[in-house]
């Protein structure tokens, strides 16, 4: 993984609620795991199923592990080997990293332009951290707190962003602001060599600007992550051929952030609505029957964009997964019209066999029959052979569509032209998108009212 290799090297400030706190030193004495719900229990999935399960993920060690284990859908890839070797091992492994309860600031335009006149980041030292240190008590409590998490926990130092707006280029890699000036993903922080940084947080990939607002959950389409990434090495002047390749496939609201050097970008998801999803990844690569599932991506996520030198606490791993299931965008307020109404009814005869739960996602789909770029789901890093329907809330601005981010539209997907090699609306230029052949055989009239169908959920 790309990342993995160029920022190992980046120093990621560790410090806990007084400084630097060891795994053992913050793990609650005492602790076991939950009885086994009985049928009286909360609904699943409910505010209060999810809060049941925070003292087990918070505190017993052996149920993270098991969590884990349980979670993974192919034990033998990548993502799966290196937190099987790794999480869960108490005395060893990822247990004794320090735990980082980091002081950052979000930043605004004005602070970032005035890196162009050389002026040194504006981090505070005054800033107090993230978390006081007290666990919530409520569900409003948590998603609180993971907003903190989402908005302002530095994930790592991102010097091309820092660049892009030193050299009055932040526009052209969809560095966005709001209609105040705020600049989501971006903070400034101190790190753990004393150096100020700015750094990038979930927010850089997960928020878009609408009508001068910030929407949470929605991925940031306009940003060209790897554009960014070549400017910066470009300005170092020595750029490693491979990288190059890699950072110019990826365009506009892709990325590749899987654990091998395979050129396997994706489009970035929505975050909507996630307690509905049965799994995580495009691959299927997490099976998600529990919130522990969600807590240890994101903790384990964390850990490996600071190059493993430090893990969050728990807290703020819980409080993130807990924001993240907040997450709901705003539906179309009209009424479906008659053509949309007919397209519910053909949704319900051609897609509702995979794209059959609450959020428009359902089982995980063999590669083979999805037909699409089987590059991810049986690659190194996270592949599984399979692919997740992709979920359809919120679908009709989720656009270019495909895992791949390849199809500019609802109308473009149900085409047959597309399939065909001189199809030209392709957002990677000229030629056949292949795979996810279904609806595309259906009637003009039909493929239009199932289009209109999906704009409304």
């Amino acid at each position: 993984m790309w990342a993995s290799q160029t920022v190992r090297a980046a120093a990621v400030c560790v410090v806990g609620l007084t400084g630097v706190a060891t795994a053992a030193s913050s793990m609650p004495a005492g602790s076991s795991t939950l009885d086994t719900p009985a049928a009286s229990d909360p609904a699943a999935w409910s505010d209060a199923w999810l809060l049941n399960h925070a003292p087990t993920y918070l505190d017993d060690a052996e149920a993270r592990r098991a969590a884990l284990e349980h979670s993974l859908a192919t034990p033998d890839n990548l993502y799966s080997a290196m937190r099987i070797s790794a999480y869960g091992r108490g005395r060893t492994g990822w247990d004794v990293l320090p735990a980082w309860n980091p002081s950052s600031q979000e930043l605004r335009v004005q602070d970032l332009v005035a890196l162009e006149t050389g002026n040194a980041v504006p981090y505070d030292p005054a800033t107090p951290r993230l978390w006081d240190g007290r666990r919530p008590e409520t569900m409003d409590g948590w998603v609180k707190l993971g907003r903190e998490v989402f908005f302002r926990f530095p994930l790592r130092p991102e010097p091309a962003a820092e660049l892009a707006f030193a050299s009055g280029t932040a526009d052209a890699f969809g560095l966005e602001h709001d209609r105040d000036g705020n600049v989501p993903g971006l903070v400034a922080y101190r790190d753990i060599d004393g150096a100020d940084q700015v750094g990038i947080t979930c927010a850089l990939c997960h928020t878009a600007i609408e009508d001068g607002r910030i929407v949470v959950g929605r991925a940031r389409r306009s940003l060209d992550y790897g554009a960014m990434r070549l400017a910066y090495e470009h300005s170092l002047g020595d750029l490693d051929p491979g990288l190059a390749a890699r950072m110019s496939s990826w365009g506009p609201g892709r990325a590749d952030i899987t654990e091998d050097d395979d050129q396997d970008p994706v489009a970035i998801p929505d975050l909507w609505r996630l307690r509905e999803l049965r799994n995580l990844t495009q691959a299927a690569t997490i099976v998600h029957d529990t919130p522990l599932a969600l807590a240890i991506r994101q903790e384990t996520q964390m850990l490996h964009a600071s190059g493993e030198r430090i893990r969050p606490p728990r807290e703020l791993a819980w409080a993130l997964a807990m924001y993240l299931y907040s997450l709901t965008p705003q539906t179309p307020a009209s009424q479906p019209t008659a053509l949309a109404r007919r397209g519910k009814a053909l949704f319900a005869s051609h897609c509702d066999r995979c794209h059959g739960d609450a959020s428009g996602s359902g089982r995980a789909i063999p590669a083979s029959r999805v037909g699409t770029d089987p590059a991810l789901a049986h690659g190194r890093a996270r592949g599984t052979g399979k692919y997740r329907p992709a979920p359809l809330v919120g679908v009709h601005k989720a656009a270019p569509y495909l895992h791949t981010g390849d199809v500019a539209s609802l109308e473009d997907l149900l085409d047959p032209a597309r399939l065909r090699p001189d199809f030209e609306r392709s957002v990677r230029g000229r030629g056949a998108i292949v795979g996810h052949e279904f609806g595309t055989d259906l009637p003009s009239r039909d493929r239009a009212a199932l289009a209109a169908w999906l704009r409304t959920l």
